[in-house]
């Protein structure tokens, strides 16, 4: 379990990485792979609404505040941490997408490998994610949520383009994109990290934005040149 210390560190790996985006995207001229405002943060500046909770047999139902929520096991939420969980679980979705094509398109070992370890460590952190929502009987989605706007979240375009490439091409494609898409993963953290209410999750998102910081790394330790 991630402990006090290790949410510094995690701190840490957040400031590096959005030094590492505003590098990136001096270099690549703010293409498409570059990550995009945060829209987590948006949600970490909005008011708390109310909700419904079921009371237990017998009791009255009760209304309370969304950041003073109690999840069944006595631990506290607010609408930062449901925010982040529903919006990771796609942004997720889409590093894994991305790795799955490296398997049969990489042209660099290294890289395959590297793609086959984000995948299966992000799987494992969704369902703990679903579940998450699950136990708080919450939903997966909110339709309020621009998931296009996320940080590091790529088009369509990207993706089919990605996905039409092989070898080298692809390897360079997949490292912008791949980069991008984790900086951005680190910049939701750090909203949870700064202003989330359930310690459980925060740990989980330390660990994410150290555990992605040091895949940034690796893929720019690569050589990728063509």
């Amino acid at each position: 379990m991630i402990r006090r210390s290790s949410i510094v560190i995690a701190g840490l790996a957040v400031a590096a990485a959005a030094g590492l985006a505003v590098a990136a995207r001096a270099g690549a001229g703010g293409s498409a792979a570059a990550p995009r405002s945060s829209a987590a943060s948006a949600s970490a500046s909005s008011p708390a609404v109310r909700v419904v909770l079921p009371g237990r047999p017998g009791e009255s139902a009760r209304v309370s505040d969304s950041d003073k929520v109690a999840a069944p096991d006595g631990s506290t939420y607010n609408v930062i941490d449901t925010t982040f969980v529903q919006m990771m679980i796609v942004h997720h979705g889409q590093a894994i997408e991305m790795a799955s094509l490296a398997g049969t398109r990489a042209g660099d070992d290294q890289l395959r490998a590297l793609a086959g370890r984000i995948g299966a460590a992000q799987g494992p952190e969704v369902a703990w994610m679903r579940a998450w929502l699950r136990d708080r009987g919450l939903p997966e989605s909110d339709p309020g949520h621009d998931h296009t706007g996320m940080p590091g979240m790529q088009s369509a375009a990207d993706l089919t383009a990605l996905a039409g490439l092989s070898g080298p091409a692809f390897d360079r494609r997949f490292a912008t994109m791949m980069t991008a898409h984790h900086q951005g993963a680190v910049q939701m953290a750090g909203d949870v990290l700064g202003g989330g209410s359930d310690e459980r999750l925060r740990e989980v998102a330390g660990e994410m934005a150290v555990e992605q910081s040091s895949e940034i790394r690796r893929i720019q330790e690569l050589d990728l040149a063509a």
